[in-house]
This record gives C-alpha cells, structure tokens and sequence, in this order.
C-alpha cells in the first residue's frame, strides 16, 4: 500500500464511520473504483482505532463518569442501581453479540462478505430499514391533525432487553454495507428511543467491540507480518483527526434533521454498484492485497 493510498482510505474511514454509510463498505468501494488491491478487513479493523481514539476523546466525560461508577459499583451493592454503573454493565451485554459472532464468522468476514454484490444489496435494504425507522421517529417527534407528539425514550430507560437487542443490531454491521451506526441507531429508533439517544449509545457500544477487533487483528497482523505499518498508521492518524470532526458535525446534525439523505444516497450508491458489477465494469471479487 502506497502513502497515498493510505491517506485516501484513512480520509474515507474518518469521513464515514460515525455516519450510516458503512465505512467498510466505502473502503472496500474505494480500492475498487481505484483499481487498488482490497485493504483488507484487517485494514478496516486497525484503522477504525483512530476513529474509536476519537470517539473516546469526544464522549471522555460519559465514558469517564461510566467507568467509574462501573469499578465501584464491583465492591459497592448500593452503587449497582446507579445509572452509569448500569450503562457499564449494559455496554458489555450488548457487546456479546458481535464478540461472539466476530470470531465464528471470521472467515466468511474476510473472504465471501466482501463480495461487493453483498455489499451493494446491504447498502439498499439498510437504507430502507433506516428510512422507515426514520419516518417512525419523525411520527412520534411531530405528531399530527389527530394525535398528540409521543415522547420518545432517553438512555435512562435502556433495560437489559434493549441493551442486548442493540447488540443484535451492532453485529449485523459485521457483513459490509450494513453500517454500524445505521444498524444500531435505526434498532433504537424502532426500539422508541430518540435519535440523540439511540446515536449516543451507538457510539459508546461500539467502543468495546472495535476496541477489541482492533488489537485482535493487530495481534495476527504482528505475526504474520502481512500489513504495511507506516502507511496503515498513517492512515489510523488521518482516521482519528477527520473521525473526531464528523462526530462532532454529526451529533449536531441528528438533534434537528432527517436521516433521509443517508437513505437516499445508500440506495442509489448500491444500485449503481449493481450495475457496474452486472455490466462488468467492476469485479465483484476483492482483488488479493499485496500488503
């Protein structure tokens, strides 16, 4: 992998991860369209510490706060009904899912998901399932001619249920072009928790699991010597930077406006896929990364 390559693909990462895009997707869309070999999902995994430094950094107090009361939470019985030693504990249920199905599907994740006909179809049916939670929210928010305005949930009210139902979502953003934002954010809105929460605590579930992805396949990658490092911690740092800005124009954005133009560019984006793999201009196959 080139330098330049690298800042393209770290540019990507920073730019779509927090968004319900699916920054894998976008990596593996990117190197396609480029002509370049497939960054591969230890790339993506390695990369997404950068974006994962900045959603540390951007949500350091809640995260803080959560860990704390968490640890004493461990000696204090009192402090268990506490509602950031609850979010503690709920964070960990809800990271189950992906733990676990991470490591039985690792082999489908790294060869047969990245077939960008299964990209290009998940891009289309999130966008949907995003859409439609979308418009549900917006019901609930706006009311009408012959209901009230329904209040939605807060992160106060996460149960276990919901936590694990969250994590069930999260997991879903293993096969490329699901979106680890949109797949958790829209199983909140379903859930009935407003797009402030549902974003807030797909943010600080995530963190866990990529946490956890990252040094595993830093781990493999050390030992295999398979990754060129100076270019992929370049790109990690390029991620961190334009990672932390999106989060913070992102948070923003979702307090007053639809995600109707994520679903939209979604839809379009995996039916042109379709029809540059259908006309062969592309191949649905990644090309094997040289390192």
């Amino acid at each position: 992998m080139s330098w330049f390559q690298s800042l393209v693909l770290g540019l990507v990462q920073g730019l779509t991860e927090f968004l319900p895009v699916s920054s894998s997707a976008h990596l593996r869309l990117t190197a396609a369209f480029a002509g370049w070999d497939d960054p591969g999902a230890a790339f993506t995994a390695i990369t997404q510490l950068g974006t994962e430094a900045a959603v540390l950094i951007y949500f350091r107090k809640d995260v803080g706060r959560i860990l704390s009361a968490w640890f004493r939470s461990l000696t204090d019985k009192a402090m268990r009904r506490d509602h950031d030693a609850q979010m503690g504990w709920l964070v960990i249920v809800g990271s189950i899912p992906i733990g676990v199905l991470g490591v039985t599907l690792k082999d489908q994740i790294e060869g047969p998901f990245r077939d960008l006909r299964v990209t290009a179809t998940m891009l289309i049916v999130m966008g949907i399932v995003i859409g439609i939670a979308d418009r549900l929210a917006a019901r609930d928010e706006s009311g009408g001619r012959h209901r009230a305005a329904k209040q939605r949930k807060g992160l106060e009210d996460l149960n276990t249920r919901d936590g694990l139902l969250y994590g069930v979502c999260q997991a879903m953003a293993l096969v490329p072009g699901v979106s680890r934002s949109g797949a958790t954010i829209s199983g909140g809105l379903f859930m009935g928790y407003s797009r402030a929460a549902a974003a807030r605590y797909s943010f600080l579930l995530a963190m866990p699991a990529v946490l956890a992805s990252g040094v595993f396949e830093l781990k493999d990658a050390a030992a295999e010597g398979h990754v060129s490092w100076g270019p992929t911690v370049f790109a990690t740092i390029i991620a961190f930077a334009v990672g932390y800005a999106v989060i913070a124009w992102f948070m923003k954005f979702i307090s007053h406006k639809s995600f109707m133009p994520f679903v939209w560019y979604r839809i379009v984006l995996g039916f042109v896929i379709i029809g540059l793999v259908g006309t062969d201009v592309l191949s649905p196959h990644a090309a094997e990364s040289s390192g």
